[in-house]
């Protein structure tokens, strides 16, 4: 029996078959009292398998034992009385070289049953720092402690550069029924060092299915087209942010401004050979623009790993890693504290919703549907060709809860734009009759991911004051920006998608047309304040034959430029934060190209470069006047003066602070100049231009009002008092009152 059983064993460790490598492999107590034990058994017996050796030996307190090759594959064997050294040191003879390690299966398991228990129960927050490859000391012993879940695996095996990537080398070990597997293999082990390349070789139990996978938790990965993971021992980067995170800890985000430079680190600029700035050349000159410009915060498309330049980011395989594109982790960790010393927020495009099918990567990672629900219905996203994440399953709400506390705690990232939310919560979304199963409820709404969001926005904002979740959420599905003890999603922001398409759907008829879809621009007041909203231009904009922002604008060439003056700055004085994609705050002529530099040779053109300064001056100003910003989220902060005039398509309005200071924004949509025009205002006094589209030195036509207007007592759109005042032609002004009585 014990023969047979030996037998199977050795056969399953030459086939990278063994479930339990750990019972036959290593140091064990032979069987029996030491006096019934011949000379040829000894009281321990040692084995390891090491293919590639010609001869072993094992360390013991009197010298070193030679180990007998009991099999030509590899397989070597020692029967003593004498105590081997604890862990066990072997000395290997391989060719030519003859070198020391200590054996990987004489340690013993290293995880804590309250790590597997919260894992299981999918709250162990931190779960990146007990998944993946982490530097570990054991019994004494440096070296790298591998784990992975794979419940439906037969046999994981670390396999890399150290092992020839033989699935034989380093079988793992599972712990119970937690579908968690791990091994310990110490930096003696030649090649084991940071910068090694790994994945984990995975033999499923059901189907003998061997596949080859790179590390969900994977802190860095090899340069495209390669998808190894490397071993990433630990980041050395000296943080120099921490006036930053109080200030963000202790700051009133509702009521500050926000004005958000959409980025795509990859096509923003390139340098002079056509190639990527690194992360740290963005982080001089990205970070100098940016806070020169007057932006509040930075939002990065996606830069978590991804294989092909051309998917934006948005196909996500290596959900723990700052792409290698742009350097490694500590040189992102660099650019971060750059922009916090520059007192510029990160926001991370994080996408929760999909990832892609790539082989290789987390698509049926054990042989069966682990991070995606089994069910296609739900676990495929027809449209992108991707598959949706098993919300439902707590070790994969869990892997996406840690990859978010990853990114805020790890890189002080200042918070998470969640991508595609619509496609998350509904279960019909982008599918037809029949294609889709409601909920137990009747519904179609997705349960299980709408509490995932809700645990995911209670976890940042109770861990990271200060921090923001920002949803690109394109329904009416209600209270998406409302906490959760409200009955609310939790977020703390929801792009306006519909303010959005209608103020694109509107700028881009004939001024002489507008007249007709005036309620494009007024009807967005009536749920302007059901959320907390951003007003986004941003990257989906100006793709895919969308084209630019100027590209859009009807007209000759002046009037282009104009409107795209015009929109800016309809877009800077209305309620809501602030997003622009970049390229916007320069006209960008052509479509966005992830494969190229924005155009900045267009700034040697008077227009663009109007365009920029213009755009400067807007943001410089949104940041220093509380009234353009301090109630974004309250109705208090807005008020119509004339919100009819569809005929002139000329739009008035007032933006309040809470202290009381106001400022009156006054915006005419046609190419006609408007001579004395009356518009009622708040107060009683004199009122001064402080910013106007239409200026010369924007590359406008420099109509308006160049002295205080004194207002006059007059009933007049609800007010006691009027001023009169020169309109410019497709251009938006900004009044301030001085010397005002109420």
């Amino acid at each position: 029996m014990e023969k047979s059983l030996q037998n199977e064993h050795v056969s399953k460790i030459l086939n990278a078959k063994d479930y339990d490598p750990f019972a036959y492999l290593g140091l064990h107590q032979n069987s029996g009292t030491h006096q019934n034990l011949d000379q040829k058994t000894g009281k321990h017996i040692f084995r390891a398998f090491l293919p590639h050796a010609s001869k072993v030996w094992i360390k013991t307190v009197q010298d070193w034992q030679p180990l007998v090759k009991i099999h030509a594959d590899g397989l070597f064997e020692l029967n003593t009385n004498i105590e081997p050294d604890r862990p066990c040191l072997l000395k290997i003879e391989q060719g030519d070289v003859t070198y020391e390690q200590h054996d990987v299966y004489s340690f013993p398991p290293s995880l804590s049953n309250d790590d597997l228990y919260l894992f299981a129960g999918g709250r162990l927050k931190q779960a990146y720092k007990t998944f993946g490859a982490h530097a570990f000391q054991l019994l004494g012993v440096n070296g790298v402690r591998f784990v992975v879940w794979a419940p439906n695996a037969e046999r994981v095996s670390v396999v890399g550069d150290f092992n020839r990537w033989d699935g034989r080398m380093h079988p793992m070990r599972m712990h119970g029924s937690s579908g968690v597997w791990e091994i310990f293999i110490p930096l003696s082990q030649p090649g084991v060092h940071s910068e090694a390349l790994y994945k984990f070789e995975i033999r499923n139990r059901h189907t003998g299915q061997v596949v080859v996978k790179t590390d969900p938790y994977g802190l860095s990965f090899e340069l495209r087209p390669g998808t190894a993971s490397k071993i990433t021992l630990s980041g050395q980067h000296k943080w120099q942010d921490q006036a930053w995170l109080e200030k963000r800890g202790n700051a009133d985000w509702l009521h500050a401004p926000f004005n958000c430079y959409e980025v795509h680190l990859g096509s923003w600029k390139r340098n002079a050979d056509g190639d990527f700035l690194s992360y740290r050349e963005s982080a001089d000159q990205l970070v100098a623009y940016a806070s020169d410009m007057g932006y509040t915060h930075l939002e990065l498309l996606p830069i978590t790993e991804h294989p092909l330049n051309e998917s934006w980011g948005y196909q996500t395989t290596g959900y723990f890693a700052p792409t290698n594109r742009f350097g490694a982790p500590d040189d992102f960790r660099y650019f971060i504290d750059c922009c916090h010393q520059a007192n510029i927020g990160v926001i991370l495009d994080w996408v929760p919703g999909h990832f892609p099918k790539d082989s290789w990567a987390l698509a049926k990672f054990d042989g069966t549907a682990l991070y995606e629900h089994p069910d296609p219905r739900l676990g495929e996203h027809q449209d992108w060709g991707t598959y949706i994440f098993n919300y439902g399953r707590n070790e994969v709400r869990n892997f996406l809860l840690a990859n978010a506390y990853y990114w805020l705690s790890e890189f002080h990232i200042d918070g998470l734009r969640v991508d595609a939310v619509a496609s998350m919560i509904y279960l019909d979304y982008s599918r037809k009759h029949g294609e889709w199963q409601p909920n137990k409820f009747g519904g179609r709404e997705y349960l299980e991911a709408i509490d995932f969001l809700k645990q995911l926005n209670l976890m940042v904002h109770e861990d990271f004051p200060g921090a923001l979740t920002i949803a690109e959420e394109s329904t009416a599905y209600p209270m998406v920006s409302r906490p959760v003890y409200m009955g609310g999603m939790g977020f703390s922001m929801k792009w306006n998608m519909g303010w959005m398409n209608d103020t694109l759907s509107y700028i881009k008829n004939d001024p002489i047309y507008r007249r007709y879809q005036h309620n494009k621009l007024t009807f967005g007041q009536v749920y302007a304040y059901t959320e907390n909203f951003v007003l986004p231009f941003s990257h989906d904009e100006v793709v895919h034959g969308k084209h630019s922002l100027l590209d859009k604008m009807p007209g000759d060439a002046w009037q282009k430029f104009a409107n795209v003056r015009l929109l800016l700055t309809y877009q800077m004085t209305s309620p809501g934060k602030k997003l622009n994609f970049m390229g916007n705050e320069f006209a960008q002529g052509r479509e966005w190209n992830e494969n190229a530099s924005l155009d900045w040779h267009l700034l040697d053109t008077p227009w663009h470069q109007g365009i920029k300064l213009m755009q400067h001056d807007l943001n410089h100003l949104y940041k220093n006047l509380p009234a353009l910003y301090d109630q974004d989220f309250e109705s208090d902060g807005f008020r119509w003066i004339d919100c009819d005039d569809a005929a002139q398509s000329i739009l008035s309005f007032v933006r309040k602070a809470r202290d009381g200071s106001f400022v009156i924004v006054v915006i005419n949509f046609t190419p006609v100049p408007r001579s004395q025009y009356r518009i009622g205002v708040p107060a009683k006094g004199e009122y001064k231009t402080i910013f106007n589209s239409d200026a010369e030195y924007y590359g406008g036509s420099n109509f308006g009002d160049g002295s205080l207007l004194k207002s006059e007592a007059n009933n007049w759109m609800g007010y006691n008092h009027i001023i009169r005042l020169n309109l410019p032609p497709l251009a938006g002004i900004i009044l301030q009152a001085e010397n005002v009585k109420f």
